[in-house]
C-alpha cells in the first residue's frame, strides 16, 4: 500500500486531473513575444502631431485648390445615411450612388418598400435585411421606418480640372464659384443649371459650404453625376490663380455695378453667386473683375441664389449661341 501512495502535492504525469498545472507550455509564449516598435506620432492618424504635420503640409502648398488628395476628396469624409421610405425611393429615382439598402426585419412591406427594394436589384445595390436595433444605431434620430441607403462620400475634382475639362472640349470655360451658399437644395439646383447651360463644373469653399449630400443629388436630378464639382481650401486664392490664366471672375449682387443686359459673357468666365442674406464676402468681392445686377420688374428685391445662377447662365448660353 505504501509503494502506490503517492506524495501529496505531487504531479501526476499522465493524469486526468483538471485545472491549470505548473507551467504554461509555451501557451501564452506568443502573449510575451515583441510587437515592434511603437510608431512614431506624426504616423499615428489620430495623434495631435499627425494632425499639425498634415495642417502644415496643407498650408505650404502655394496652389488655391490646395493638397490634391489621391481620392479626390477629403479624408474625413464618410458615408451618409439617407433614411425614411419617401427620401430613399426619391434619391434612387435620381440616381443617386448607393452601395447599400438595409431593410429592417419584419419591416411593413408597402409599395415604397417594394419600389426601393426593386431599384437597388437593377442598379446592383447591395440589399441587407438587418435587425431593428441596428437600423436605429445606423441613424442618428431613429426615424428609419424601417429602411435606409448608404450613400458613398462625392469624389469632388480639383478646381484644376474644370479649366482642364473646358480645355479638352475646346472650349472657353464658363463655371460656377459658390460663396456663402449652406443649402444642399441651392447647390443642386445650381449644379442642375450649370449641366443645362453647357457650364464645366462648380466650385465650392472647403469649409463653411454646402457639400454635395444625397439632398444635393436629388435636386440636381442627376446632373452631380456628369458635372464635376471641385473644393478649394481657399476661394479666394483659386478664383486669383484663374484670373492669372485669362479668366475674367464676376460676382451677383443686386447692387452690382454692371448691368447684365450690357455683360459680355463671351469670354471665358466664373460666376460668383453668394448667399441671399449674406451675399458675397469681402475679399470675393474684391477680387472679381465686375459684379453683376439682373434687372428686373417690380418690387423684388432680390431672387435666389440658384434662380439668379440659372438666370445669368442662361443670357451667356445665348450670347455664345450667336
Amino acid at each position: 500500500m505504501a509503494g502506490n501512495s503517492q506524495r501529496r502535492g505531487a504531479i501526476r504525469k499522465g493524469g486526468t486531473k483538471k485545472g491549470q498545472v505548473v507551467g504554461s507550455g509555451g501557451q501564452r509564449r506568443r502573449g510575451l513575444e515583441a510587437r515592434g516598435a511603437t510608431p512614431k506620432a506624426e504616423d499615428r492618424p489620430y495623434h495631435p502631431a499627425a494632425r499639425r504635420a498634415r495642417a502644415a503640409a496643407k498650408a505650404a502648398d502655394p496652389r488655391g485648390g490646395g493638397r490634391r488628395p489621391a481620392a479626390g476628396r477629403k479624408a474625413e469624409d464618410g458615408p451618409e445615411m439617407v433614411l425614411g421610405r419617401n427620401p430613399v425611393v426619391e434619391c434612387l429615382r435620381a440616381g443617386v450612388p448607393a452601395t447599400a439598402l438595409y431593410v429592417a426585419l419584419g419591416a411593413e412591406a408597402d409599395e415604397r418598400l417594394k419600389e426601393a427594394v426593386q431599384r437597388s436589384a437593377e442598379m446592383g445595390i447591395s440589399i441587407l435585411e438587418v435587425s431593428r436595433s441596428e437600423l436605429e444605431r445606423l441613424s442618428s434620430n431613429g426615424m428609419h421606418q424601417g429602411i435606409g441607403l448608404q450613400v458613398p462620400p462625392y469624389r469632388y475634382a480639383h478646381p484644376d480640372d474644370l479649366l482642364a475639362r473646358a480645355a479638352e472640349n475646346h472650349e472657353r470655360p464658363l463655371l460656377v464659384a459658390l460663396d456663402n451658399i449652406s443649402d444642399p437644395r441651392n447647390l443642386g439646383a445650381v449644379i442642375r443649371s450649370v449641366a443645362a447651360f453647357g457650364g464645366h463644373g462648380v466650385v465650392i469653399p472647403q469649409r463653411r459650404s454646402a457639400s454635395v449630400t444625397a439632398v444635393a443629388w436629388r435636386t440636381s436630378a442627376g446632373a452631380a453625376a456628369r458635372l464635376p464639382v471641385a473644393r478649394a481650401t481657399n476661394l479666394t486664392r483659386t478664383l486669383k490663380d484663374w484670373q492669372s490664366r485669362g479668366v475674367r471672375v464676376v460676382g451677383l449682387d443686386a447692387g452690382g455695378d454692371t448691368n447684365l443686359d450690357d455683360f459680355d459673357g463671351t469670354d471665358p468666365v466664373v460666376v460668383v453667386v453668394g448667399s441671399e442674406g449674406k451675399g458675397l464676402s469681402r475679399l470675393v468681392r474684391e477680387t472679381c473683375d465686375a459684379v453683376l445686377s439682373i434687372p428686373m420688374a417690380g418690387d423684388v428685391e432680390s431672387l435666389n441664389a440658384s434662380v439668379a445662377a440659372g438666370v445669368v447662365l442662361a443670357d451667356i448660353a445665348r450670347q455664345r449661341r450667336v
